[in-house]
């Protein structure tokens, strides 16, 4: 999948895009995944001006205004935001929601699931126009997988209402409704500081990508551009303001099902490969795996997500 490049730094400045991450010097993992590879030599400056021009094409919408970066975050490596379920409390301890291939202890193999696992990793809290307002803290990994989806939830030291009274910034909320094809979507990044722009192309039942597979993946038209350091970020519908999924892979060269370059499979089993083509995972069925102070709880009713 696609990523970012020490010249897309670069890049970023002739085109008047905004700042580099804050902690764009810490190396990033390769590898699976929309996630920043910042000591790569290879140029990825016009990929990078193409995602400039879609941003501010986007942001001149009536639509996409409404989709900003607050609440969103920035890792070392990838993007993120924090996110909550339909029915949480204000004073419940707050998640961030990222790839699971952004994990910083690495990818989790095929089968893999990780659940409450120590963590204390921090992210870039920022505001509606894109600044860093806060650094906020894991208290551990409630839950992480690269098996079936891409997700990984991290719970905070803070609580939602604290992160409101102290930053007047709202979680996210997750959708617990399944996506719909033609939704018109927004993905800010809070890494790049990007917002892309398009809508919701189709669903593939069966995604597959080196050694890892995942099921009902959104596809989105070629519009939404999405670069390495977009991973992680959320798929917002434009016209809710929820999340709906959360980006994470695209096709860079026209392989077959190899590592960045997914291939989609169909219920018959046909493999088709959409060079140029990004998609992310449903986050709908989330929230069922969520229950009193925002918890996980994989045995509860409706909880579809994969089990250690």
């Amino acid at each position: 999948m696609r990523k970012p490049l020490a010249a897309a730094f670069c890049a970023l400045a002739i085109a008047g895009a905004g700042a580099a991450p804050a902690t764009a010097a810490d190396a990033a993992p390769t590898g699976v995944g929309k996630i920043a590879d910042t000591g790569s030599a290879t140029s990825a400056v016009s990929g990078v001006v193409t995602s400039v021009e879609q941003t501010l094409s986007g942001l001149r919408g009536s639509q996409a205004k409404a989709v900003n970066f607050a609440g969103t975050v920035a890792l070392n490596n990838c993007s993120g935001s924090v996110v909550r379920m339909p029915d949480a409390e204000d004073n419940d301890p707050a998640l961030v929601m990222t790839n699971g291939h952004c994990l910083e202890s690495g990818f989790p193999g095929p089968g893999e699931v990780l659940v409450d696992k120590a963590s204390s990793r921090t992210f870039s809290l920022l505001n509606a126009s894109g600044s860093r307002v806060a650094t906020l803290r894991a208290a551990k990994l409630a839950y992480g997988t690269m098996t079936d989806t891409d997700v990984a939830l991290y719970q905070l030291t803070t609580t939602y209402a604290q992160i409101k009274s102290s930053y007047n910034i709202n979680a996210l909320t997750l959708n617990d409704s399944h996506p719909v094809a033609g939704t018109a979507i927004s993905i800010p990044s809070g890494y790049w500081k990007r917002i892309y722009s398009c809508s919701i192309d189709g669903f593939v039942p069966t995604m597959k990508e080196g050694d890892w597979t995942w099921k009902d993946s959104v596809r989105y038209t070629s519009a939404c551009n999405t670069i390495g350091g977009t991973s992680g970020s959320p798929v917002v519908d434009q016209a809710t303001n929820k999340v709906v999924a959360i980006n994470n892979t695209g096709n860079e060269d026209g392989e077959r099902c190899t590592v960045n370059n997914p291939c989609e499979v169909d219920a018959n089993g046909k493999v088709t490969v959409r060079k140029g083509i990004n998609y992310a995972q449903e986050t709908y069925g989330i929230p069922a795996c969520f229950g009193i102070d925002s918890k996980l709880d994989l045995s509860a009713s409706g909880c579809t997500l994969p089990k250690p």
